[in-house]
């Protein structure tokens, strides 16, 4: 009896890893920022890095883990 093929490659795996990556790396991105002080505004929360840089990591690492799952490498021999 054959044993059953897994429904992922090597390459697949690696995807997955990068893309979960990149979501880590996205989310660091968007932290900090605050006050210790409640009545201090900190205008550091407005940032480039945390406004339009972190999601656009953290929405690349999302499709990246889409592809990872969807793509199907040719069979190997």
């Amino acid at each position: 009896m054959e044993a059953p093929e897994l429904p992922f490659k090597k390459k697949n795996y690696y995807l997955l890893a990068a893309a979960a990556a990149l979501v880590l790396v996205g989310f660091a991105l968007m932290s900090g920022g605050g006050s210790d002080d409640p009545t201090v505004f900190n205008p550091d929360v407005f940032s480039h890095r945390r406004i339009s840089l972190a999601p656009t990591v953290v929405v690349v690492g999302y499709l990246l883990g889409i592809v990872a799952i969807l793509y199907r490498p040719k069979s190997e021999v």
